[in-house]
């Protein structure tokens, strides 16, 4: 299969009922979130979803997110209890990810949740997710679309560019909102776990407990096809520098310093370092505070030894 048999829809009516169509005969589709743009498939199908790891070549001990329409729909499929209910109130439709125990007869492929005991659930906020689900009327597994462990994708051309001719349908929603993958927190007994950080800030330090429980907790992630060089205040020989504040480049997270901003253009801007001439990539330094914390997280990954 070519890039060419991987077909661009904008998003509206007639996209998603062709993504509902696909999904309901066990294909996965690409469809924006708020965060990043998600591979969907029906999380009751085990084939289905075993088609998500097949286009991204994705570790199978990785587990996936699967997103549903509001909290009635995820107490179905998990153990929903009091702390749970309170932080979906505040943060539902949104990027906020929780890790709960799966309950027990719940219809989930078991390869979502790759043999674990919990499953991570959020409700996203955009919409072409939202009308998708409800077009579907059922939980959806939907991790990045984009190869296993690469750049994740803020735009349609990303994930051409990374799945053209390995899935048959790209919902083109524009540019993500946000470009900084949902927040993960674990309530699995005990006081609430940080597995990842994100948008969604609870104030709580990240845990390093050694062992995958959630998305995007690999060493390796993230990661461009180039050598990547953190903390840089210049460029080194052949690279390209990607900038922060006041420190300039040939292309800039933030020319103002404003962390929003930084956090929704990180991957288009290591897209375009990756797509460059040079033989490797720098990144400016970027405060460890706030959001921050959420890009220098996927920054470290990105630059880890693979």
């Amino acid at each position: 299969m070519s890039a060419q048999n991987t077909a661009i829809i904008a998003y509206g009516p007639e996209a998603i009922a062709e993504a509902a169509r696909l999904i309901a005969a066990g294909e996965p589709v690409a469809v924006p979130t708020e965060t990043v743009y998600g591979l969907a498939a029906d999380a009751t199908n085990g084939e289905a979803v075993a088609r998500i790891y097949e286009a991204k070549g994705r570790p199978n001990f990785n587990p996936l997110i699967v997103h549903v329409r509001d909290a009635s729909q995820a107490a179905e499929i998990a153990l929903f209890e009091q702390q749970a209910r309170e932080l979906a109130e505040r943060h539902w439709p949104g990027p906020l990810t929780l890790v709960l125990p799966l309950r027990e007869g719940a219809p989930i492929a078991s390869l979502v949740t790759a043999g674990l005991p919990t499953i991570a659930i959020r409700a996203p906020a955009h919409p072409a997710m939202q009308a998708l689900l409800d077009a579907v009327g059922r939980p959806l597994a939907a991790p990045s679309a984009n190869a296993s462990g690469r750049i994740s994708p803020t735009r349609a051309r990303h994930v051409l560019a990374s799945l053209g001719g390995r899935i048959p349908l790209i919902v083109d929603g524009g540019p993500t909102a946000l470009g900084l993958e949902s927040t993960i927190v674990a309530l699995t007994g005990g006081p609430p776990r940080l597995l990842r950080p994100g948008p969604v800030d609870l104030g709580l330090a990240l845990a390093n407990e050694g062992r995958i429980e959630a998305p995007g907790q690999l060493g390796s992630h993230y990661a461009p096809a180039k050598p990547l060089r953190l903390d840089a205040r210049g460029a080194g020989a052949d690279e390209w520098l990607i900038g922060f504040g006041p420190v300039p480049g040939n292309s800039s997270l933030s020319g103002s310093g404003d962390l929003l901003e930084a956090a929704a253009n990180l991957f288009e801007r290591l897209h375009e370092a990756e797509a460059s001439t040079a033989s490797g990539i720098a990144v400016a330094p970027i405060p460890a505070t706030g959001l921050g914390a959420a890009i220098n997280d996927r920054l470290r990954r990105a630059a880890a030894p693979r």
